[in-house]
């Protein structure tokens, strides 16, 4: 009598020349540990892209667009197998920076990091950045910033598109997340925008922080129009995002505030009386596990008892590195774009901020 247990046996993947990603990842599935997992989130992702009018939600933390993953996610964007993100205000930040000419350069975590801070170097772990190349940033996007009205409250969603329309124009590299946001219609949440260079730049606009003539410092004008983004309203309009949502997925590129925020809209929804039934399809690729108790960890089991993720929800995830997981993720993807090109897409309409309304087509 055979065991229950033991139906289906590993199998070892096929070595041979000229092998694409996405037969690489299929025969992932028949191996072990997290490689099978990574290969359930390929076909999870794309069952996703099957479905009839669902929302595809991707949360981005960690410094992933320095490390050379921005085209991966711009990809995703461009191509709409993704339909809403929620990043952390760092992202977005980095995303611009190389939008508009800031390198982000190979290094090493073995080196002297005195030396480096006396050169004005900045590091991500064996990444290296100019501090003052980011600072300049810093100074674009308060100038950015003191151009919007003083007299709207936006939402971090309205700021990310009136930034990703000015870098359409005024960016050296069109390949960016926020551009293609822009071109794709795909909503941009950073529900922390605070928490990043962004929060610098609001700042040094609410307090009219200008250059002084001999460049060596900064000081303050007489005037300053306050202008400031109300994350309440992110959170209003991705609750209704949610309500409206004929089915759900979420996509989590490690975990943090994107992971909670994106978590929080079905929950917050029946608190409100509005009966949903927590979020069909799971994807999570992080570092992190679940028994120090944090969130970035935590197992969508332990999002069921919440009512964040569906009770018959199809979930994966992958104990990885996303710089190692999402290039053959999107590699794999990009040989089935005709699953996103046919796909029905949500697109929003912002008209009445009481009520976001969304059209699948």
């Amino acid at each position: 009598m055979t065991s229950e247990f033991l139906k289906k046996p590993t199998v070892p993947i096929r070595i041979g020349r000229g092998k694409k990603a996405n037969t690489l990842l299929e025969e992932m599935l028949a191996t072990g540990f997290q490689g099978k997992n990574l290969a359930e989130c390929f076909a999870l992702w794309k069952q996703m892209l099957c479905e009839e009018e669902i929302t595809i939600w991707l949360g981005i933390a960690g410094a992933i667009v320095p490390a050379g993953m921005r085209r991966a996610i711009a990809y995703l964007v461009e191509k709409r197998m993704v339909d809403v993100i929620v990043s952390t205000g760092a992202q977005m930040f980095h995303d611009a920076c190389e939008c508009l000419g800031v390198k982000h350069f190979q290094g090493s975590p073995l080196v002297d990091d005195r030396q480096l801070e006396r050169e004005g170097i900045d590091r991500f772990y064996n990444v290296f950045v100019k501090e003052q190349e980011q600072r300049q940033i810093d100074r674009q996007m308060q100038k950015f910033i003191e151009n919007l009205s003083p007299h709207h409250q936006y939402s971090s969603r309205e700021f990310f598109e009136l930034l990703g329309k000015h870098l359409t124009e005024a960016g050296v590299e069109k390949d960016s997340i926020l551009v293609q946001a822009v071109r794709s219609g795909v909503p941009i949440y950073a529900p922390a925008l605070n928490d990043s260079s962004f929060g610098y730049s609001f700042i040094m606009a609410r307090h009219g922080v200008i250059d002084t003539p001999d460049g060596k410092g900064l000081k303050k004008s007489d005037e300053s129009n306050f202008r400031f983004v109300d994350q309440m309203k992110d959170t209003d309009e991705t609750v209704q995002i949610a309500s409206v949502a004929k089915k759900s997925g979420v996509i989590y590129l490690g975990g943090g505030v994107p992971k909670n925020f994106i978590q929080q809209t079905e929950l917050l929804n029946l608190i409100m009386g509005q009966d949903l039934p927590g979020h069909e399809y799971a994807i999570q690729i992080t570092t992190d596990i679940p028994h120090f108790g944090g969130l970035s960890g935590c197992s969508f089991e332990e999002g069921q008892s919440w009512g964040k993720i569906a009770k018959s929800a199809s979930k994966v995830q992958c104990l990885c590195d996303l710089t190692i997981a999402l290039p053959l993720l999107v590699h794999g993807l990009a040989e089935h774009e005709e699953l996103a090109a046919k796909r029905k897409k949500p697109h929003f309409d912002w008209g009445d901020p009481k009520q976001v309304k969304v059209v699948y087509r």
